[in-house]
């Protein structure tokens, strides 16, 4: 069977189950991609002390950065192997913010949204990426920054990401509202509630 030009490769232990390998980078979003010019994005992270950390284009990508090669699983069943990124860790970007609270809702420009639980995003587990494949990355793939969190299910790596809010309860995001699964685990197949 053949899903966006995929094959399915059952005795590939890289792959999730019910997953199909594929070659190409499916583009898959919510709604129209939005045109997001570098000189007015910003990433913000706003936990509940008030205290908002700011980061501008040229300020966020000043930070130390790191190059991520990892695999991508969709919910729609494709899976990308061994993919290049570069970008900030979270871990850097929480260096200095003060939070009790357990959970994170990451906002997009377009009004998307995906929750998710702050130890899932923390110890090297995601990033916001700006490049892909040595090149900066494509708006139709979430540019000019994406989350970046490859363990999950890649709907919660929000496209056009512009801040995340620390939440004291894990709140639905956008596709979770509409009966994704809370949390997202591939190898789980946390597809649907």
């Amino acid at each position: 069977m053949a899903v966006f030009g995929a094959r399915r490769r059952n005795d590939d232990p890289a792959l999730p189950p019910g997953q199909h390998l594929t070659e190409s980078f499916p583009v898959l979003s919510a709604g129209p991609t939005p045109s997001i010019d570098p000189d007015t994005w910003s990433f913000s992270i706003h936990p509940e002390t008030g205290n908002t950390q700011r980061w501008s284009w040229e300020e966020f990508t000043a930070l130390p950065s790191e190059e991520i090669t990892t695999d991508i699983h969709c919910v729609t069943s494709w899976s990308k192997l061994g993919t290049s990124w570069r970008g900030v860790s979270l871990d850097t970007l929480f260096a200095d913010v003060e939070t009790s609270f357990d959970f994170v809702m990451a906002h997009s420009y377009g009004g998307y949204t995906t929750n998710l639980p702050l130890e899932e995003v923390l110890d090297g587990q995601a990033w916001i990426a700006y490049e892909y494949d040595g090149e900066p990355l494509d708006p139709e793939h979430g540019g000019p920054a994406r989350l970046l969190v490859p363990h999950l299910y890649f709907w919660k790596s929000a496209k056009w990401v512009r801040g995340l809010v620390m939440q004291d309860d894990d709140d639905p995001g956008f596709w979770e509202q509409y009966g994704y699964h809370n949390h997202g685990d591939p190898w789980r197949e946390e597809r649907y509630s």
